[in-house]
């Protein structure tokens, strides 16, 4: 819960002072954020382009300093070239957005990223008012459906919103990922309809169009918990992901990892006694999947090699 300061003063004027005390980043705007505290106050503070706040972060005001306070989750991505971006703090849910001819392959990265984190996962198939979408959805509850919550939907006709809402509703603080164009400001809209955020114009509605958000904004629900929006991006590239995070958290293996491996550090790529490669070995996990955790295997353990020569030149 957000804490404030209930002693506003007010000035001989009767004009009253900026709100100090504990609040909320709700919105950030690149050298300012707009933070709210308890009562609904709100107020700007100016801060360093690259300050590392975010939003989601709790934090104390005193006249112009603001000092963030211990983050209880943070979810941070890499992008294609290299680079790590805090997306928001404070979170306990990852909503992962997809529709018709978005980029599939951050899936599985995002699913990993978030259960690291302790946040919780679950994906979202937007425009199925397209018979396009009705196929993804199918494709996708083959692949994810024993592994996290997912909600077909269409933003545009509010087909299948009231699941979702009711997910939601249940206190969940949460982000909306996805690629440029899947709809996230329109489902966005839909869930929350006084934000009115801007929607781009497409030439055609199957295409992935653009993304309008260019600042994250923390927007309440009406029936219940908290969203917030982000500019959109197509990498999520994972970080600070150990190979034993990624063999614990893949999607697909939770059968297998209900049964326990002969080693507790097991990658589930040739070791004796591995719950995995019996499960392959089984059909209970498919050749597809299992190349999909290798390959993000392959990943891991470049970045971990990566890290363990920068060691030995520092």
């Amino acid at each position: 819960m957000v804490k404030s300061d209930s002693n506003v003063t007010t000035r001989h004027s009767e004009i009253p002072s900026s709100p100090a005390g504990n609040g909320r980043i709700v919105a950030h705007h690149g050298i300012s954020v707009e933070v709210l505290f308890q009562g609904e106050q709100r107020r700007m503070v100016r801060v360093k382009r690259n300050s590392g706040h975010v939003v989601g972060d709790e934090v104390s005001v005193n006249g112009e300093l603001l000092t963030r306070l211990p983050r209880a989750t943070e979810l941070r991505r890499r992008d294609a070239r290299g680079g790590v971006h805090l997306v928001a703090a404070n979170l306990d849910a990852l909503g992962i957005v997809m529709a018709p001819l978005s980029p599939g392959r951050f899936i599985d990265r995002a699913i990993v990223t978030s259960r690291t984190a302790r946040l919780t996962p679950f994906l979202v198939i937007n425009k199925c008012d397209l018979g396009e979408a009705h196929q993804l959805a199918a494709r996708l509850r083959e692949t994810y459906a024993a592994s996290l919550p997912l909600f077909p939907l269409s933003a545009t006709t509010g087909e299948g919103l009231l699941p979702l809402r009711e997910y939601l509703a249940t206190g969940r603080c949460g982000v909306f990922i996805g690629s440029t164009g899947v709809g996230k400001s329109s489902l966005m809209n839909a869930l929350c309809p006084h934000i009115k955020l801007a929607v781009g114009s497409v030439g055609d509605y199957r295409s992935m169009g653009r993304h309008t958000t260019t600042v994250s904004t923390l927007h309440s629900l009406d029936g219940g918990g908290e969203l917030v929006d982000t500019p959109g991006f197509r990498d999520f590239g994972l970080v600070d992901i150990s190979p034993q995070d990624l063999a614990a958290h893949f999607p697909g293996f939770e059968e297998a990892g209900s049964e326990s491996c002969r080693f507790s550090n097991c990658r589930h790529r040739s070791e004796p006694g591995c719950s995995v490669l019996r499960s392959l070995q089984q059909g209970r996990i498919t050749r597809e999947r299992y190349a999909s955790f290798l390959e993000l295997l392959d990943e891991v353990e470049a970045e971990e090699e990566k890290k363990r020569v920068r060691g030995w030149r520092s």
